[in-house]
């Protein structure tokens, strides 16, 4: 019984998803290899080789990786998944971009964004926003898996000694090509890999406000910035600092929430954080709940008292 992860990399560097993902397949148990395919990837490939758990390294190279399109990263899966009992995705963009069509093409049912695994053919999930969690059990020769990264503690990135395979690239698909992205450039660090985040809501009222309260204390702690889906929704922080169901998973050292109520599509995507702060002037808010530690005021007095005495 051997799994293979799919790293998650930018042709340079592994990212943190992989070393996660990595912990989760040695609890199914057996070898666990790693695939690399990307574009001059060599390095990324190296530094797969690091990580401890992992006995060997599946390295493929070509220009049609070098973007991580999905058709091509799945054809290239495919190409080697006979060999293997459970293939494991980080549950990240995408993850979730390949791993359906690796299923389907193996006609076998996806287990998604598990945060445990019980046995080698039985796995947990949570479900209605993480108030309940499935226990699934699968009977399929090849076991397709998301990884909900923040179930899982990374695996250690050095230490390990595994052997680089080159294998033949599977060839461009031609379904799809890429044309061009639009990135923004952010000096704070990511938000699914931040060790401190703070996040504000719609009690913050404008995105005005949002940034003069909300970036002094990030700035301060070295921490990113956070956004309610209602903040989101608001026009008050972009699309991509939403934090919740349909936002992003995180599970940070550190997660202050301020004048965020506590909705359960929020709370499903920080409740695993170590240690929650919560401020907020209603002493009935949900939020609380869930908080380690909370505050009772308004946040327009604390957060700036708070940033300042740090």
């Amino acid at each position: 019984m051997t799994s293979l992860v799919i790293a998650e990399h930018d042709n340079a560097s592994i990212r943190g998803a992989t070393l996660n993902t990595v912990t989760a397949a040695l609890a199914c148990g057996g070898d666990v290899h790693v695939l690399v395919a990307g574009s001059n990837a060599g390095a990324a490939a190296a530094q797969a080789a690091q990580i401890v758990g992992v006995a060997k390294v599946i390295h493929a190279d070509g220009e049609q990786f070098a973007h991580g399109l999905a058709e091509n990263v799945a054809a290239q899966v495919l190409a080697v998944a006979t060999s293997y009992s459970h293939i494991l995705f980080p549950a990240t963009a995408g993850g979730k971009n390949v791993a359906p069509r690796v299923a389907a093409k193996l006609d076998v049912a996806q287990i998604s964004d598990i945060t445990k695994v019980d046995a080698a053919d039985t796995f947990e999930r949570p479900i209605y926003a993480g108030n309940a969690i499935a226990i699934v059990q699968s009977l399929d020769a090849t076991k397709v898996i998301t990884v909900r990264t923040t179930g899982f503690d990374p695996a250690a990135a050095t230490g390990g000694s595994a052997a680089v395979e080159t294998v033949t690239a599977a060839p461009d698909s031609g379904k799809s090509k890429f044309l061009g992205s639009e990135i923004a450039k952010n000096d704070r660090p990511e938000l699914t890999a931040a060790k401190i985040i703070v996040s504000g809501g719609r009690a913050l009222g404008s995105a005005e406000k949002f940034n003069e309260v909300m970036t002094p204390l990030a700035d301060k702690l070295g921490a990113a910035i956070g956004a309610s889906r209602a903040a989101v929704d608001a026009g008050y922080a972009a699309n991509d600092l939403q934090v919740g169901q349909t936002g992003k998973i995180v599970a940070p050292q550190l997660y202050i929430a301020a004048g965020i109520s506590g909705a359960i599509q929020h709370l499903a995507g920080m409740k695993d954080s170590k240690v929650i702060v919560a401020i907020n002037k209603d002493p009935e808010a949900p939020i609380f709940s869930v908080a380690d530690y909370g505050l009772e005021a308004d946040l327009f007095t604390a957060v700036p008292e708070l940033a300042l005495s740090i």
